[in-house]
């Protein structure tokens, strides 16, 4: 644990916690002092392992089932937390998955998942964060702000992703869904920004990565040369969700080595 932690005495829940991108986000936030909820769906056994690692670095945390696509346990989720660490201060709204298909070929179903989990789970878990930053009241001595909300998003909220139209209007929705609850909350003191990735390594892009061939055809989309590892992220959630960037309101963070800016034009614009 870090000996000037930025985040003492706050809880966040992060959900999708038990792998990849939410494994780092939850280390990294107990690691600048916050209790944490290591969400899940399935694999309880590596959520028990986050929460033991985040245990023997120093920190506090607890593992809580929910699917957040389902209101019911969402409502359960925040529940149990607040039974056990007293409120929230900070979520980090990380859960998502894909489902790709060609246009033609994609069923309803596939569809309707990923804007479940993706987006509306994201809403739903918003929607009671808020309740409970407005129930407690704010306390200065913990935050300048009343609550922090942070949204996972993506590099594809921008670039189009032939193959993957549900997972790319998931996190284009996250985008307008983000800013419309910064400009709705932030008279309230509630800060509201996302994160959006580039090409991270994790379970969710094996394929992207895999083998060398794989690697290095990634890389020509990613002008600083290297993957990202799931870390570069935690680093980032953490500052959003201290009071060092307490003026930032519905702002994306991308951390993606420079993919946004289009490497296939460099040397034929």
């Amino acid at each position: 644990m870090n000996r000037n932690p930025k985040l003492k005495g706050q809880s966040a829940l992060v959900t999708g916690a038990n792998s990849g991108i939410g494994l780092a986000v939850a280390v990294a936030l107990a690691n600048d002092g916050a209790n944490v909820v290591v969400n899940y769906i399935t694999h309880p056994e590596a959520a028990d392992a986050v929460v033991k690692q985040i245990e023997d670095n120093g920190g506090n945390a607890i593992s809580i089932k929910a699917d957040v696509s389902k209101e019911d346990e969402v409502q359960s989720m925040f529940q149990q937390m607040i039974a056990k660490y007293g409120s929230i201060d900070i979520l980090v709204n990380n859960a998502g998955l894909q489902r790709d298909s060609p246009l033609e070929k994609m069923g309803l179903a596939d569809w309707q998942l990923v804007i479940n989990v993706n987006l509306t789970g994201q809403f739903l878990c918003a929607r009671e964060a808020v309740k409970e930053f407005l129930r407690r009241g704010m306390i200065p001595e913990r935050s300048c702000a009343l609550g922090k909300i942070i949204c996972m998003s993506s590099v594809h909220q921008v670039i189009p992703w032939a193959g993957h139209v549900n997972y790319a209007s998931s996190k284009g929705g996250i985008e307008m869904m983000m800013k419309s609850m910064a400009q709705e909350l932030a008279p309230k003191k509630i800060r509201v920004n996302s994160i959006g990735p580039g090409a991270i390594q994790t379970p969710i892009n094996t394929a992207a990565w895999s083998t060398p061939e794989a690697l290095n055809k990634l890389l020509t989309l990613i002008p600083y040369g290297r993957i990202g590892q799931p870390e570069d992220i935690g680093k980032v959630a953490v500052w959003l969700a201290s009071d060092e960037s307490d003026y930032l309101s519905g702002t994306t963070i991308f951390a993606d080595g420079g993919m946004l800016l289009y490497p296939g034009f460099s040397t034929n614009g």
